[in-house]
């Protein structure tokens, strides 16, 4: 039987426990076993994105040598720790002889969820049954960090029952960004009410993410503004049979 590792992400580990468990049954449902190395922590990137390499590296090391003797792909329901895996572990370890080749491995094994599914398993349909409309928000480390936009795409086409609707300027930030919503909170909120507005156009009730940054940062907002429409993890919306 085939084995991934799942990188479960602080944020889904903490807030989002749904967004793992869906993942997990998926990959089941596909005949593949699901690992989970209690030791893992967060990637780091909150640190790496702050400035703070010293302590950045420390975690990375950590990662490296949780996974490094772990069987199997390294999958994780978020692109924007994907994208740290793959480029900012190599930023972190460059000139380093030891450690560089360690983070080339981990990042040679690493993929999105919804990648994962599409480019490396060939899926893109999973049975998926939805009544209604749904709307994409594509997140930018998954969009832009890794070039990560069709795989998606592809799987919500394939959900059963469901009517795709395209998300008005989609490409652009949800306002979260990382330490960006932190260090510039004025511009993270005009955002955020920009992409709450264009989801209202759609008049879809759901969004769905590939990120948990964006799942906590949109749905906080309709939350604070009071608004009926929700948002899910692209797992949740998949695993729904």
């Amino acid at each position: 039987m085939t084995t991934i590792q799942l990188f479960v992400t602080c944020l889904v580990d903490s807030f989002f426990p749904e967004t793992g468990e869906a993942l997990v049954n998926i990959f089941q449902r596909l005949g593949i076993d699901v690992d989970f190395a209690r030791e893992q922590t967060c990637c780091g990137q909150p640190q790496f994105n702050a400035g703070l390499r010293k302590d950045a590296r420390a975690i990375a090391e950590h990662t490296i040598k949780v996974f490094e003797n772990a069987a199997g792909d390294i999958v994780t329901p978020s692109g924007s720790c994907a994208h740290h895996f793959r480029h900012n572990f190599l930023e972190l370890f460059e000139g380093d002889s030891v450690w560089l080749p360690r983070a080339k491995a981990i990042s040679a094994r690493t993929y999105e969820f919804t990648e994962y599914l599409v480019d490396k398993l060939g899926v893109t349909d999973l049975g998926a049954k939805w009544d209604g409309m749904l709307t994409y928000h594509p997140s930018c480390h998954t969009l832009r960090g890794i070039n990560v936009d069709k795989q998606p795409r592809a799987l919500l086409q394939n959900v059963h029952g469901a009517t795709l609707v395209e998300l008005p300027h989609a490409e652009e930030c949800c306002g979260f960004g990382g330490v960006m919503s932190v260090e510039h909170p004025e511009l993270s909120a005009e955002w955020l009410k920009r992409k709450i507005s264009n989801l209202e156009s759609t008049q879809s009730p759901t969004l769905v993410v590939t990120d948990a940054g964006c799942l906590m940062h949109i749905a906080g907002g309709l939350n604070r503004q009071k608004k009926n429409q929700r948002v899910l993890h692209i797992a949740e919306i998949l695993n729904h049979v």
